[in-house]
C-alpha cells in the first residue's frame, strides 16, 4: 500500500504565506511525477501546480509567480510554497503522487486526503 499525506494548511491572512508538505511512504519502488491541486467549495478540482523528477514545473496562470512546487526525491516529499496569498485561494489542497509499487507494474496515481487552506481577514 502506499499512503500519501499532505500537512501544513490553516488559517492565513490575505498577504500572508503558508508552506504546504506532501510525503509518500509505503510500497514504493519509484516515484515519478507529484503535484498539488485545490477544490473550492462548489468548483471542481484544478492544478495549482507539479513537478517531474527532474524538477520540471508546470503552475496554474492563477500562481506564477506566487507559489513555488519543490521536492526532495530522497523523502518522497514534494512542498508548495504559497506566497502573497489571496482569498481566491481558499480551498482544500490535495497533494497526488505517481508511483510504481514494483517493477514491472504499471504506475498508479496516488492521492492524500487533502489540508484546508483558508485566507481571510
Amino acid at each position: 500500500q502506499v499512503q500519501v499525506v499532505e500537512s501544513g494548511g490553516g488559517l492565513v491572512q490575505p498577504g500572508g504565506s503558508l508552506r504546504l508538505s506532501c510525503a509518500a511512504s509505503g510500497s514504493i519502488f519509484s516515484v515519478y511525477a507529484m503535484g498539488w491541486y485545490r477544490q473550492a467549495p462548489g468548483k471542481q478540482r484544478e492544478l495549482v501546480a507539479d513537478i517531474t523528477t527532474v524538477g520540471n514545473t508546470n503552475y496554474a496562470d492563477s500562481v506564477k509567480g506566487r507559489f513555488t512546487i519543490s521536492r526532495d526525491n530522497v523523502k518522497n516529499t514534494v512542498y508548495l510554497q504559497m506566497n502573497s496569498l489571496k482569498p481566491e485561494d481558499t480551498a482544500v489542497y490535495y497533494c497526488n503522487s505517481v508511483v510504481r509499487t514494483m517493477a514491472g507494474l504499471p504506475r498508479k496515481t496516488y492521492w492524500g486526503q487533502g489540508t484546508q487552506v483558508t485566507v481571510s481577514s
